[in-house]
């Protein structure tokens, strides 16, 4: 659970699996504290750059951090996000949570027609948790630093 703790957390991880599809980010600060921010630049293969940036509501290591989420090209779409981490078993399950301002920024991310849920793979956060998931193998079977 640590280790998935520190991947989502760490900016040497997050630069591992946060940009996909060709996007670069070229900044990734964290301040990981209450009352810290956190502040996320991609810039994407054509040129185009955006941000993302919040504040640390809340950090229990390694259970959870709950932080505000903008995406500063939906100046309207403040969520608040909740990231639970819990083990069972050995292994580690991520529960994300974002909970918008109102209808209208919740509306920005893409919601799949089959239920009131959002559509990860429409918005690229599976591709982003499958680069997190390969990154965490590589962690687990990578050999010890000498």
């Amino acid at each position: 659970m640590e280790l998935v703790f520190d991947a989502l957390t760490m900016p040497a991880h997050i630069r591992h699996w946060w940009a996909t599809g060709g996007d670069t980010m070229t900044v990734c600060d964290v301040d990981l504290r209450v009352g810290g921010d956190f502040h996320h630049v991609f810039v994407t293969p054509e040129g185009v750059q955006f941000s993302f940036r919040g504040t640390f509501l809340e950090v229990e290591r390694p259970f959870c951090v709950v932080n505000t989420w903008l995406f500063e090209g939906w100046p309207g779409a403040w969520a608040e996000e909740h990231h639970e981490l819990s083990e069972a078993a050995g292994v580690t399950t991520l529960k994300t949570t974002m909970t918008f301002q109102d209808l209208d920024g919740r509306a920005h991310l893409k919601v799949s027609p089959e239920s009131s849920s959002l559509s990860a793979n429409d918005n690229g956060h599976d591709a982003s948790l499958d680069a997190l998931e390969e990154l965490l193998h590589s962690l687990v079977n990578s050999p010890p630093a000498s």
